[in-house]
């Protein structure tokens, strides 16, 4: 009797998946990863567990645990797109939550197409998914009738998907934005702009609303707070970037609704010989990996994927092990700032400290100080 790696059974020589990844030097989610096909494994860990796979003699079979237990042990997830690095750091921070439990994942990227969406749907249903985390960030429920009717449980960010065995995930914007604009008022800014997403989806309306309630906590109105409406792309930030400094008085901050915006908030200022921070401050939002190593290193505000996909994997749990028939609530997840080196004061407020006349005596006691 063998082992298999997938399902982590135990075989004739009591062997199971931690023994295989210690013989490997990886972790048990690695070897899930490596045995269930994924291509996100490095190649030089992949072929260390395969190693260790052929050295203790066992051979993987996807489907052993389903025709024991007549689960598949797979899950869902379906994202917007695999362009914006948000969405693959989240699926290999999914992948790894499931593979710590013991489930394989398929994704899907719906590209912002119905109908590759749809395939994608009834692949799921096709392969008998135990649960689907709809992590798309715009409203999908019209998409998820052939799951809903197969009662299959589903969690979806920030929009329901108005089923008994859903659940929504609804993340806290207004914090971390808030703690952005506090942020940019301390260090004297009060000319904020706002680079949005698309409208009106859900996602973006909240997080514009949340800008204009924080303005409005600094005594800023709204119609001294300017909102640039694009896309959440790199061209969407150029677009807001170019908006912006056409505006007489132009900004001397501009917080954008994710961070590709504000790599190509980043761009513009570059091209214009605008220096960041020193005369314009730029903020992003998600806190994807890349931001850190642009220059400057941006200030962001930060949405875990980590903890978007614990989240994810906590309601589909709730989903299994409760009553069907009642109201599932919501779980929420945090936000917050990130400071790093894209924000400082305003030119305008330093240049006065700067011009500020010293009196020799002043001098004479710092000299001596």
């Amino acid at each position: 009797m063998t082992t298999d790696v997938r399902t982590g059974k135990r075989g004739a020589g009591g062997v199971d998946i931690l023994q295989v990844a210690k013989r490997a030097g990886v972790s048990p989610a690695t070897v899930s990863r490596v045995a269930n096909g994924r291509p996100t494994v490095d190649r030089n860990l992949a072929r260390r567990v395969w190693r260790a796979i052929e050295e203790l003699g066992y051979r993987p079979n996807p489907q052993a645990r389903a025709l024991v237990s007549g689960r598949s042990r797979t899950l869902g997830l379906l994202v917007s797109e695999i362009i914006n690095p948000f969405f693959p750091e989240l699926m290999q921070c999914f992948e790894d939550v499931a593979a710590e439990h013991d489930f394989e994942v398929m994704v899907g990227s719906s590209n912002y197409s119905l109908e590759r969406a749809r395939v994608f749907v009834r692949r799921l249903v096709q392969r008998k998914v135990e649960g689907v985390a709809v992590m798309t960030f715009r409203a999908e429920s019209h998409l998820l009738d052939e799951l809903i009717a197969e009662d299959i449980p589903l969690v979806t960010i920030d929009v329901s998907a108005n089923a008994a065995r859903s659940l929504v995930l609804e993340v806290d914007y207004a914090n971390g934005i808030d703690e952005a604009i506090q942020h940019l008022a301390l260090l004297g800014h009060r000319r904020i702009s706002f680079a949005s997403g698309p409208m009106p989806h859900l996602t973006n309306v909240r997080r514009r609303d949340a800008f204009l309630r924080s303005m409005k906590k600094i005594g800023i109105p709204a119609q001294h707070a300017p909102v640039f409406i694009g896309d959440h792309t790199f061209e969407g930030g150029t677009q807001a970037a170019v908006h912006f400094l056409a505006m007489n008085p132009r900004p001397t901050a501009i917080l954008c609704s994710n961070d590709m915006m504000a790599v190509g908030v980043l761009r513009v200022m570059t091209e214009r010989g605008i220096r960041v921070p020193r005369d314009m401050s730029v903020v992003g939002f998600d806190d994807i990996h890349l931001i850190e190593f642009v220059n400057p290193p941006l200030t962001t505000v930060r949405m875990s994927r980590l903890d978007l996909a614990r989240a994810a994997y906590k309601g589909l749990e709730q989903l299994w092990t409760q009553d069907s028939s009642g109201s599932h609530g919501s779980i929420r997840v945090g936000t917050n700032l990130v400071i790093r080196q894209s924000t400082d004061a305003p030119r305008e407020a330093v240049r006065p400290l700067l011009r500020k006349p010293r009196s020799r005596k002043a001098g004479l006691e710092t000299i001596g100080a």
